[in-house]
């Protein structure tokens, strides 16, 4: 008898460990109403039903990732000249943790870099620590800042602006 080698197999777009597989497919206006009740749950400042569709009607990169039936998670992209600007990535707050934002950033960029991207950028609040960790994870890097970008409980909070140089094969 051989000594057979077990083997771990994850299907293309499963992330490890999560059954049923995730996917990624275009956002639709059908799905905005999901995607604006995890943005209600995820953020004390949301964006609107009406950024959402303004996104959409301009025809920005827009994204949903799905887990079984479920939308668990989106991104929106600005694309020009070269470069794209991730305008909203977020994971439903039940599903954090578990690897789906690294998921939707893998997805996001691989498509910027297919659509001939050379820079990424995108604004995150410092307090965010989820965020900017998975960001630096990826290879991100803090180009500048901008004072006074986000509306805050107390005030404005500043934004840390991420930047990131694709590698085309």
């Amino acid at each position: 008898h051989g000594t057979r080698q077990r083997m771990s197999a994850v299907a293309i777009g499963q992330v490890p460990g999560d059954a049923p597989a995730t996917r990624m497919r275009p956002m639709r206006d059908d799905d905005l109403d999901l995607v604006l009740a995890i943005e209600l749950r995820a953020y004390p400042f949301p964006w609107t039903r009406g950024i959402f569709e303004d996104c959409l009607r301009a025809s920005y990169p827009a994204w949903v990732l799905q887990s079984g039936d479920d939308v668990i998670g989106y991104g929106v992209l600005s694309i020009a000249a070269g470069e794209a600007h991730v305008l909203n990535l977020c994971v439903d707050p039940d599903y954090r943790n578990q690897g789906y934002g690294d998921r939707l950033l893998d997805d996001i960029l691989l498509r910027a870099r297919q659509s001939g991207v050379k820079e990424v950028f995108l604004e995150v609040r410092p307090s965010n620590v989820n965020a900017l960790s998975l960001y630096r994870k990826k290879g991100f890097r803090q180009v500048a800042s901008r004072h006074a970008y986000y509306q805050a409980k107390s005030g404005r909070e500043d934004a840390a602006v991420l930047s990131l140089v694709l590698k085309h094969r």
